[in-house]
């Protein structure tokens, strides 16, 4: 049909409210509808693809002229005559215009862009590192990007980031000597591409080709004591210690209870139950993952009775509080996580290479297998390890609950005689 069967705007002009023409025609599918949207006539194009009828509206006269409508339609035929289906250009269209706005919009905002691999690395510390792990843990790892990861591939496209890319950031960092960071971050960075080829921003994760790229960490032990007699000069120097009475309990506390630094230091008399001699640390307190820290049962510490004797003599002391060790500059708090090791380095102990306060995890693991010969799984039990048995679950700590409260008990009166100097036992055959 040809076109110019509409004249001009004079023919559509001509037609008032009430006319009975309800569409004026010119020709290939173009049409005016008249008086829809309140009064307003609006342009229509008709076209055929895939065996189905289908319209566009292509906006309201006069806003959009004859003219303009006829070069939109013409442009639509081209699309059909070349297979194209018009509907679906124009989504793609606006879909990309959105996308472009978007991102000067996050642009100006100071924000990645979409589909970056700071924009993937964000969401995915949001939306999965931090359900799973500590607040602490997910900040460190978020302060890890930002600091070494952001400033130099942040807005390169997640799609887009290669291997080299991504080794010549992790080689920035290895630079510095900092291993195990380096290695935390590819690993922190894996699991945002994983997460990437899951919400479909990318197709494969690069990082998992640097496994050996890498220069391996050099595992570095915690200080620590274990010969026997260099145990009872260290039990003896502590009893002598002139500082605080509280920083000298837990001292002398540390390697009878053998708890994390942090466990120890934040104990709280509601924890403690000296006619039961039992410690018991909430789940909240513990090393774990999110979910363990809010359903785990709670890790029972049993207390020998020199441990119970320890608590008793500093009960008028800081029973009153909240915390059993509480911090000197004021008891609403636990004690820093500088004074027991500042303390030992006070008393000459050089805790980079001799003993820290975690040290006295490892002399006692160290001890009561090769001194006095006690089950691995009781002591992993009592350190609170997880220890998998055969089928690959985890020991139930509480069935060692017997057997650790013989250990420690043992394991008391054993350094007890090392601080008097004498019974140093030779290491075990058994162990």
């Amino acid at each position: 049909m040809a076109k110019n069967l509409i004249p001009g705007d004079k023919t559509i002009k001509a037609v008032k409210p009430g006319d009975p023409v309800k569409r004026l025609s010119d020709g290939e599918g173009l049409y005016l509808l008249l008086f829809v949207k309140g009064g307003a006539h609006g342009w229509r194009f008709d076209y055929s693809h895939g065996g189905k009828r289908k319209t566009l509206s292509l906006g309201t006269y006069p806003d959009t002229t004859l003219a303009a409508a006829r070069a939109k339609a013409d442009e639509f035929r081209k699309l059909v005559a070349g297979g194209t289906d018009p509907s679906e250009a124009r989504k793609t269209t606006k879909a990309q215009q959105q996308a472009q706005e978007e991102a000067a919009t996050r642009e100006d905002d100071g924000l990645a862009p979409v589909g970056s691999f700071e924009a993937v690395a964000r969401e995915w510390v949001e939306t999965v590192h931090e359900a799973r792990v500590s607040p602490g843990h997910a900040a460190r790892t978020l302060i890890r990007f930002e600091q070494d990861v952001f400033p130099w591939v942040g807005r390169v496209a997640i799609r887009e980031l290669q291997a080299p890319e991504l080794l010549a950031v992790l080689r920035r960092v290895e630079s510095r000597g900092a291993n195990e960071t380096t290695h935390r971050i590819k690993d922190a960075c894996g699991q945002v591409f994983r997460f990437g080829i899951a919400a479909g921003y990318c197709d494969r994760n690069p990082a998992a080709d640097l496994r050996d790229a890498l220069q391996p960490v050099k595992t570095k032990h915690m200080a620590t004591v274990t010969d026997p007699k260099r145990v009872g000069d260290l039990l003896r120097l502590i009893d002598g210690y002139t500082g605080f009475p509280t920083t000298r309990a837990a001292l002398q506390l540390a390697p009878l209870v053998f708890q994390r630094p942090g466990n120890l230091r934040m104990m709280e008399w509601a924890e403690v139950d000296l006619d039961a001699a039992v410690w018991n640390i909430p789940a909240s307190k513990m090393k774990r993952n999110v979910t363990d820290k809010a359903n785990g049962q709670a890790h029972n510490v049993p207390l020998a009775t020199q441990a119970v004797a320890i608590l008793r003599d500093i009960q008028p002391l800081t029973g009153t509080g909240q915390y059993v060790f509480p911090s000197v500059r004021g008891g609403d708090r636990p004690m820093s996580n500088m004074t027991l090791n500042g303390a030992l380095q006070r008393m000459g102990i050089d805790t980079a290479s001799e003993l820290t306060t975690h040290g006295f995890r490892a002399m006692a693991r160290t001890m009561l297998a090769e001194r006095l010969g006690v089950p691995e799984q009781v002591i992993e039990a009592q350190l609170a390890h997880k220890v998998k048995d055969s089928l690959g679950g985890a020991y139930n700590r509480t069935q060692f609950a017997e057997q650790r409260l013989a250990l420690m008990q043992q394991w008391a009166d054993y350094l007890d005689r090392l601080r008097k100097g004498a019974d140093v036992l030779p290491f075990s055959k058994t162990a």
